[in-house]
C-alpha cells in the first residue's frame, strides 16, 4: 500500500484544485523555494491522516482556508488516493479514496466518496498499520531539532509512548479509581454492621414486653375494627342512598335541562317564525300601499278615458251622417265612371275599325288622284316640249330635284317614329304611375288601419314594459327590506360568534375575508368550522376535539398564507393561524380501533376532499365512544384521543376532561348562523344588484319603446298629411298623360302624312323614270287614256266612300271625346276630391281615437280588477299573518311560563343536589377517616372479622375502654421491636454479603493492576531493547566507522548506566519503575574509543543521532509510507549522502521484503522484520535528489501554489542554484 495521488483545493496556499501526478511507490522528492508551499503540502497530508488538526476554533479553521485576492474561499478539501492492491485496507477495492473537507462551520470525512466519521477513518488507518502511538512516519520541519534538544527524561517518555504504555496507564488509572471506590464502600459497610450489631442486642431485651403488649393490642384492634367496620357499613349505606338520590336528581336535572334547551329552541323558532311573518307583513303593507296608489292612479286614468270616450261617442253620430252622405255621392260618381268607361269600351273598337277603313279609303283615293294627276301632267308636258331631249332633260331635272325632298322626308319620318316611340314609353310609364297613385290613394284606408295597429302594438309594448318596471320596483323595495333585515341578523350573528373567540382572532378573520375579496385570492378557502358539516348529534364532540382549531384558516400553500400575513401585519388587523395544505403532513392514527362502540370522528364529518389534510391534522386521531369508561379504555389501549358525544374526553396519556357544554353557546352553530345569514345577505344583495341592473335595462327598453311609438305617430301623421300632395300629383300625372296622348296622335297623323308624301315622291320618280324610257309623243297612249277614264270614275267612288266614312268616324269621335272629357275633367277629379276630403280623415282619426279609448278603457278596467284582486289577497294575507302572529305570541307566552317553571325546577334540583353533595362530602370524609383508622390498625388476625360479630356495639365500646386502660401500662414498650429486629437482621445479612463481594472485587482489581504493571514493564523493556538494537544498527549504517547505543538511566545510578544489552533481563524488569531517562552514547571515529554523550556532539552530529533514533523507532513500528520534511537540513555532506543512500535502499527493500504485510503487533512481538515503504521527502540538498525515483517541484504563482513533476536534472539544478 502507498500514496498514489493527492488532490488539494482551497487549503492554505493551494487555492485552485491541484491534482498531483501519481507518486512512485518508492522514493519521491519534492523541491521548491521557501514560501512556495512545500510545508503546506505536508500539512495537507497531516490534515487528513494525523491528529494534529482536531478541536479547532473558528480562527483556526479560517487559517486553513486560502486567503488572497478574488472571491473568498468558503471551504477546502484534501483528497488522498491510496493504492490498495495488497488489500491492506479491508475494503476489497484496489484503491481507497480518503477526503477531508473543512469550512468555517463544517469538518467532514469521506471514504470512497461516502460520508464517514473521524473514528471510522482512524480505525481504518490503525488497521492498515498507522500507529497513533508512533506518529514518526510523518516528520515535519522542527521534529529533528526537537529530538536533538530532547532531554533524557523526555526521551524515556517518548519510548513509553512508542511502547503503547498509554493504554496500560489508562486502564491502571481506571482500576485504581474503582479500587478506591471499593475501599470506601467497604468502610461504610463496616460502620453499618457495627451499628446493626449494637441495635440487635438492645432489641433482644425489648421483645418479651412487646409480646404481652401485642396480645392486648390484638384485642384492641379487633374491637376497634368491629366498631369502625360497623360505622363504615352505615356510612356506605347512607352514601348509596345519597348516590341513588343524586342519580335521580341528575336524571331529573338532565330531563329538565333538555326540556329547557328544547324550550329555548322552540322559542327561537317561534321568534324566527314571528319575525319572518312580521317581515312578510311589512312586505304586504308596502305592497298594499303601492297597490292602493296604483288603484287611485288607475281610477283617475279610467275617469279621464271615460270622459274622452263619451266625447268621442257624441261626435261619432254626426260623423256617421256625413259619412253616409259621402259614401252615397262616392258611389254615384263611381257608378258614372263605370258607365262612361263601359261606353268608351264599346265605342273604341268601332271607332278604331272605322278609322282604319277611312285611312285605307283615303290612301286609295290619294293613290288614284296621284296617278290621275301624273297622267294629266304628262299630257300637258308633251305639249310643252318640242322633242324628246327637252322632255328627258326636264324629267331628269325633276328626278334629281326629288331626291333631296325624298331624303328629307325619310329623315323627318325617322325622327317622328323616334318621337312616337318615346311618347309611347312615357305614356306607359305615366299610366303605371297613375295606376300606382290611384291604388295608393284607394288603399290609404288599409294603410291607415295597418299604421294604427302598429301604433297600438307600440303602445301595448310600452305599457307592458312599464308594468314590468313597476313589478321590479315593487320587488326591489321588498329586497331592500329583506337585505336590511339580513344585514342586521348577520351583524348580530357575527357579534355572537365573536364572543366565542378572542378579539384579535375575530378581527383577523374579518380582515382575511376582506383581503381575500380585495386581492381575489382563490387559494384562501376558509376556517375549519366553515368548511365542515356535522350532524347535531356529534357537534359537541367535534367542537371539544377541535377547540380553537375551528377558527384556523385553511389555504392552499404557504405562499398564499405569507401574502395574507404580510397584509395583516401591515394593517395590524388581528391574529390568524393558517393551515397551508402543502405543508400539512398529518400522521393518521394507525391504531384506530375498529369496533361497534368506537367510531372515527372523520367518518362523521362531511367536508370537501380538497381539505382532507387539514381535517386529518385535527380530527384524524380521535374516536367517538358511547361513554367515558369505554373512551378511557380505547385511549389507553390504542394511544388515541377518545371522546363522548357529550364532550367528555380521554387522551392517550390518561387525562380526563369534560363537564357540561351549553349547546346554546355552540361555536359551530354560531359559525353556521353567520354563514347562513352571510349567504342570505349576499344572495339578497346580489339579487338587488341584478334587479337594479334589470331596471336600468328596462328603463332603456321603455325609452326605446316610447321613441318607437313617437316615430310611428309621426309616420302616421306624415302619411295623413301626405294625401293632399298625392292627389295633386295624381292630377298632374293624369293631365300630363292626356297631353302625351294628344301629342302621340298628332305625331301619328304627321307620320302618316309623311309616309303618303314619301310614297307620292317615290311614285313620281318611278313615273318619270318610266317616262324617260318611253318614246316622245304629243298625246297620251290609248292605254293611258283608258286608265285616265277609269281613274276618274274610281276617284268619284272613293271620294263618296271617304265622305261617308269620315262622317261616321266624326260622329263616333265626338261621342268618344265627350266621354273622355267628362271622365277626365269631371268624374275622376270629383272622385279624387271625394277621397281626399278632410272630414274623412278627421272621421278616421276620431274613429281611431275612439277605438284607442275603448282599448285603453278595457285595459285600465282589467288593471283595476287585477289590483283589486291583489289588494284583496294582500288584505287576506295580512289577516292570516296577524292571526298567525297572535297564535305565535300566545304559544310564546305559554312557552315562557313553561320555561320559567322548568328553570325554577332546575334551580330547586340544583339546590337539592348541592345539599346532597355537601352531605356526601361530609360522609365521604367520615368514611375516609374510618377507612384510615382501619388501615392504621395494620394487618388484622383472621379472628378479628368474626370474633365480635354478634356483640352489641355498646358492649364493644365498654370492652374497648377496658383494653385501652390496660394498654396504658405498656406505654414505654417499643412497639416496633419485632419489626426493627427483623429489619436489622435482614440488613446485616445483606451488608455481609455485599462486603464479601467487595472483598472479591478488590482482589480482582489488585490482580489486574499487577498484570497491567507487568505488561507495561515488559512492553517498555521490549521496546527499549528493540529501539536500542535498531539504533545501533542504523547508526552503524550511517557512520560505518563509528558506534552508537542507547543508555537507560535509573534513580540509583550516580553515573550513566551500562549497556542495555549486557544487563540481566529480570533485574531490568524489577527496576523499570526506577528508570529516569534514556541517553545516547556514540562514537564517530572508532568502535573501540570511549563514547560521547549527545550533549558533547556538534549540531550536525546531534541531528544525525536524532535521525538515527527516528529510523530506529520506525523500524520497530514500520508504516506503509513515510513523509520527511527537510530532515537533512542540518546534516553534514557525508551524513546527507549516507542518509540518502539509506532511504534509497529502504525504498528498494519494499519490493523484495514483506514489510507491507507486517502489523504493529508483529514487529513488537517478533523483532525487526523487513523494513521498507514509500518515502516522500522535501529537501534543499542534491544528495537526496540524486537517489530519488521521482521528483516534483512546488511553484507559487499568482498567490497560489501548485505541484508539478520535474526531471532529476532540473531538480538538482534547482537545489544547487538555491544553495548558491
Amino acid at each position: 500500500m502507498y500514496i498514489k495521488q493527492i488532490i488539494i483545493q482551497g487549503f492554505k496556499s493551494y487555492k485552485e484544485q491541484t491534482v498531483i501526478e501519481p507518486f512512485s511507490p518508492k522514493h519521491n522528492v519534492i523541491v521548491g523555494r521557501n514560501g512556495s508551499g512545500k510545508s503546506n503540502f505536508f500539512a495537507a497530508i497531516r490534515f487528513v491522516l494525523s491528529d494534529a488538526y482536531t478541536q479547532m476554533g473558528r480562527e483556526e479553521r479560517q487559517a486553513l482556508l486560502h486567503e488572497g485576492t478574488g472571491p473568498a474561499v468558503m471551504s477546502a478539501f484534501v483528497e488522498i488516493i491510496f493504492d490498495n492492491s495488497d488489500d491492506r485496507f479491508p475494503t476489497g477495492k484496489p484503491e481507497l479514496v480518503l477526503r477531508r473537507t473543512i469550512g468555517i462551520k463544517k469538518d467532514e470525512y469521506s471514504l470512497d466518496r461516502k460520508n464517514a466519521t473521524k473514528s471510522d477513518v482512524m480505525n481504518l488507518l490503525e488497521s492498515a498499520g498507522f500507529s497513533r502511538s508512533n506518529p514518526y512516519y510523518i516528520v515535519p520541519q522542527g521534529r529533528v531539532t526537537a529530538l536533538t534538544n530532547m532531554k533524557d527524561a523526555e526521551r524515556l517518555t517518548l519510548l513509553k509512548e512508542v511502547a503503547g504504555t498509554q493504554v496500560y496507564e489508562a486502564r491502571r488509572t481506571e482500576s485504581l479509581k474503582i479500587m478506591t471506590d471499593t475501599n470506601n464502600k467497604r468502610a461504610k459497610i463496616d460502620e453499618l454492621l457495627d451499628y446493626i450489631k449494637e441495635r440487635l442486642a438492645e432489641l433482644e431485651e425489648e421483645k418479651e414486653e412487646l409480646r404481652a403488649y401485642q396480645d392486648q393490642d390484638k384485642e384492641r384492634r379487633c374491637l376497634q375494627y368491629t366498631i369502625d367496620h360497623r360505622e363504615q357499613m352505615a356510612i356506605a349505606e347512607e352514601l348509596d342512598v345519597l348516590e341513588e338520590q343524586r342519580q335521580n336528581d341528575v336524571d331529573g336535572t338532565d330531563d329538565s335541562r333538555d326540556r329547557f334547551i328544547q324550550g329555548e329552541k322552540d322559542l327561537a323558532e317561534i321568534d324566527s317564525e314571528a319575525n319572518e311573518l312580521r317581515q312578510q307583513m311589512e312586505f304586504l303593507k308596502v305592497d298594499k300601499k303601492q297597490l292602493e296608489d296604483e288603484r287611485r292612479d288607475n281610477a283617475r286614468t279610467k275617469a279621464k278615458i271615460e270622459l274622452d270616450l263619451q266625447r268621442l261617442t257624441e261626435g261619432q253620430s254626426a260623423a256617421k251622417q256625413a259619412r253616409a252622405q259621402y259614401e252615397q255621392e262616392l258611389r254615384s260618381v263611381q257608378d258614372s265612371i263605370r258607365e262612361r268607361e263601359q261606353e268608351l269600351g264599346n265605342i273604341a273598337p268601332e271607332f278604331t275599325s272605322m278609322k282604319e277603313q277611312e285611312s285605307t279609303v283615303k290612301s286609295e283615293l290619294d293613290n288614284a288622284e296621284a296617278i290621275r294627276q301624273r297622267l294629266y301632267a304628262k299630257q300637258g308636258r308633251n305639249a310643252r316640249f318640242r322633242n324628246k331631249r327637252e322632255r328627258d332633260e326636264w324629267l331628269r331635272k325633276e328626278i334629281n330635284e326629288s331626291y333631296p325632298q325624298q331624303k328629307q322626308s325619310q329623315a323627318v319620318r325617322m325622327q317622328t317614329e323616334e318621337d312616337i316611340s318615346q311618347l309611347e314609353q312615357d305614356i306607359a310609364s305615366i299610366e303605371s304611375d297613375v295606376v300606382g297613385l290611384r291604388e295608393q290613394f284607394e288603399g290609404r284606408g288599409t294603410s291607415n288601419e295597418s299604421m294604427q295597429e302598429q301604433v297600438q302594438a307600440a303602445k301595448g309594448e310600452r305599457d307592458r314594459l312599464m308594468d314590468e318596471r313597476k313589478e321590479l320596483w315593487r320587488e326591489d323595495a321588498k329586497l331592500d327590506s329583506v337585505t336590511m333585515n339580513a344585514s342586521k341578523e348577520l351583524r348580530q350573528a357575527e357579534q355572537t360568534m365573536s364572543h366565542t373567540m378572542d378579539q384579535n382572532t375575530s378581527r383577523g378573520l374579518a380582515a382575511v375575508r376582506r383581503i381575500k375579496q380585495q386581492h381575489n385570492l382563490s387559494g384562501v378557502y376558509g376556517t375549519l368550522a366553515e368548511l365542515l358539516d356535522v350532524n347535531e348529534r356529534y357537534r359537541t364532540a367535534v367542537e371539544v376535539t377541535a377547540g380553537n382549531s375551528l377558527f384556523h384558516y385553511v389555504v392552499d400553500n404557504d405562499d398564499t398564507a405569507t401574502k395574507v400575513l404580510e397584509v395583516l401585519q401591515k394593517e395590524r388587523a388581528g391574529r390568524v393561524t393558517f393551515m397551508p395544505l402543502n405543508r400539512l403532513k398529518p400522521k393518521m392514527g394507525g391504531n384506530i380501533p375498529k369496533a361497534n362502540d368506537s367510531v372515527p370522528m372523520l367518518e362523521k364529518i362531511q367536508f370537501d376532499r380538497t381539505y382532507e389534510k387539514a381535517f386529518q391534522q385535527v380530527f384524524g386521531k380521535t374516536v367517538i365512544c358511547p361513554n367515558l369508561a369505554i373512551a378511557s379504555q380505547y385511549a389507553r389501549s390504542h394511544g388515541v384521543s377518545a371522546i363522548t358525544m357529550d364532550g367528555d374526553r380521554s387522551d392517550k396519556k390518561g387525562a380526563l376532561t369534560g363537564g357540561f357544554h351549553d349547546p346554546r353557546q355552540s361555536r359551530l352553530e354560531a359559525v353556521r348562523n353567520v354563514t347562513r345569514w352571510r349567504n342570505e345577505y349576499e344572495s339578497h344583495r346580489s339579487r338587488s344588484t341584478e334587479i337594479k341592473r334589470t331596471l336600468d335595462v328596462k328603463d332603456q327598453e321603455i325609452t326605446r319603446a316610447v321613441g318607437n311609438l313617437q316615430k310611428l305617430e309621426q309616420a302616421r301623421q306624415k302619411k295623413e298629411n301626405s294625401y293632399g300632395p298625392l292627389r295633386q300629383e295624381l292630377q298632374s300625372k293624369v293631365s300630363s298623360l292626356q297631353n302625351k296622348k294628344d301629342t302621340l296622335e298628332a305625331k301619328q297623323r304627321a307620320r302618316n302624312n309623311i309616309e303618303a308624301n314619301l310614297k307620292a315622291l317615290t311614285d313620281q320618280q318611278n313615273a318619270h323614270e318610266a317616262e324617260l324610257t318611253s318614246d316622245f309623243k304629243k298625246a297620251l297612249t290609248a292605254d293611258e287614256e283608258t286608265q285616265l277614264e277609269n281613274l276618274s270614275s274610281t276617284v268619284q267612288d272613293l271620294r263618296r266612300q271617304y265622305s261617308e266614312l269620315s262622317s261616321s268616324r266624326s260622329d263616333l269621335e265626338t261621342r268618344k271625346t265627350t266621354f273622355e272629357i267628362e271622365l277626365r275633367e269631371n268624374l275622376r277629379p270629383r272622385l279624387d276630391q271625394l277621397r281626399a276630403q278632410e272630414f274623412e280623415s278627421q272621421n278616421d282619426t276620431q274613429s281611431g281615437n275612439l277605438r284607442d279609448s275603448q282599448r285603453d278603457l278595457n285595459r285600465i278596467t282589467k288593471a283595476i280588477s287585477a289590483v283589486e284582486s291583489r289588494l284583496q289577497e294582500a288584505e287576506s294575507s295580512l289577516d292570516t299573518f296577524t292571526a298567525q302572529i297572535s297564535d305565535l305570541d300566545q304559544r310564546r307566552t305559554s312557552l315562557l311560563v313553561t320555561q320559567e317553571d322548568t328553570a325554577r325546577a332546575i334551580e330547586k334540583q340544583q339546590k337539592r343536589t348541592e345539599k346532597s353533595v355537601q352531605k356526601k362530602s361530609l360522609l365521604t370524609k367520615q368514611a375516609a377517616d374510618v377507612s384510615r383508622r382501619i388501615r392504621d390498625l395494620g394487618v388484622l388476625p383472621q379472628e378479628a372479622f368474626e370474633r365480635f360479630e354478634k356483640t352489641k356495639s355498646d358492649a364493644l365500646v365498654k370492652r374497648l375502654h377496658k383494653v385501652n386502660d390496660s394498654l396504658k401500662k405498656y406505654s414505654h414498650v417499643n412497639k416496633k421491636a419485632f419489626e426493627q429486629y427483623n429489619n436489622f437482621t435482614s440488613q446485616r445479612d445483606t451488608l455481609t454479603k455485599r462486603r464479601a463481594e467487595l472483598d472479591s472485587s478488590a482482589v480482582s482489581i489488585e490482580d489486574l493492576i499487577a498484570v497491567l504493571d507487568q505488561r507495561k514493564d515488559e512492553a517498555i523493556e521490549r521496546t527499549f531493547k528493540q529501539v536500542s538494537r535498531e539504533f545501533a544498527t542504523v547508526f552503524e549504517k550511517l557512520v560505518p566507522a563509528g558506534r552508537g547505543r542507547l543508555v537507560i538511566q535509573r534513580k540509583t545510578d550516580h553515573v550513566p548506566g551500562g549497556d542495555a544489552d549486557s544487563e540481566d533481563e529480570a533485574a531490568r524488569r524489577a527496576s523499570v519503575e526506577n528508570y529516569t531517562g534514556v541517553g545516547i552514547s556514540v562514537s564517530f571515529n572508532s568502535k573501540h574509543d570511549d563514547q560521547q554523550r549527545i550533549q558533547q556532539l556538534s549540531g550536525g552530529q546531534k541531528s544525525l543521532c536524532a535521525l538515527t533514533l527516528i529510523f530506529a523507532i520506525q523500524r520497530c513500528d514500520p508504516a506503509p509510507f513515510y513523509l520527511f520534511d527537510e530532515i537533512d537540513a542540518n546534516l553534514d555532506a557525508q551524513y546527507r549522502t549516507a542518509v540518502a543512500s539509506m532511504l534509497h535502499s529502504l525504498a528498494n527493500e519494499s519490493e523484495a521484503g514483506s514489510g507491507g504485510e507486517l502489523r504493529n503487533g508483529d514487529v513488537r512481538n517478533g523483532g525487526a522484520g523487513s523494513y521498507g515503504g514509500q518515502f516522500i521527502c522535501t529537501t534543499f540538498r542534491p544528495e537526496m535528489v540524486q537517489v530519488a525515483e521521482k521528483c516534483y517541484g512546488v511553484r507559487y504563482v499568482g498567490k497560489s501554489s501548485s505541484v508539478v513533476v520535474v526531471g532529476r536534472g532540473e531538480a538538482v539544478e534547482f537545489v544547487q542554484g538555491e544553495r548558491v
